[in-house]
């Protein structure tokens, strides 16, 4: 088993990068997105925070039953919440899935536009 005392020694301070001069080259800066980049990093991220919310609403709806006790309304409500919730899931990815279906079989990119930025 390693010690942190060991790990520590191991590391040497003088290789870790400090010189920030070739930071565009490495990272595309943000002047240089487009509309459209925005549109698909946008599109991309409803889809993924819908899914995630989706999840915890099917997690909050499993505890809602383990809690209920036998109780039928509690139950009946968790049940409503767990159904919703699957309905949701199914929807988000079933979305994403038709996005990646068509782009995989057509060969079109729903997500990819071509807008043209404005004053330039």
């Amino acid at each position: 088993m390693i010690r942190l005392t060991q790990l520590l020694a191991a590391i040497n301070p003088g290789t870790i990068q400090t010189d920030l001069t070739d930071i565009d080259t490495k990272y595309r800066p943000i002047t240089s997105l487009n509309p459209a980049g925005y549109l698909k990093t946008g599109v991309n991220l409803v889809l993924a925070t819908a899914g995630i919310l989706a999840f915890f609403y099917l997690l909050w709806g499993g505890i809602q039953w383990i809690v209920a006790g036998g109780d039928k309304e509690a139950t009946e409500k968790a049940r409503k919440k767990i159904t919703s919730a699957l309905i949701g899931l199914a929807i988000v990815f079933s979305a994403y899935a038709l996005l990646f279906i068509i782009s995989a079989l057509f060969g079109v990119t729903l997500l990819d536009f071509s807008i043209v930025r404005i004053g330039t």
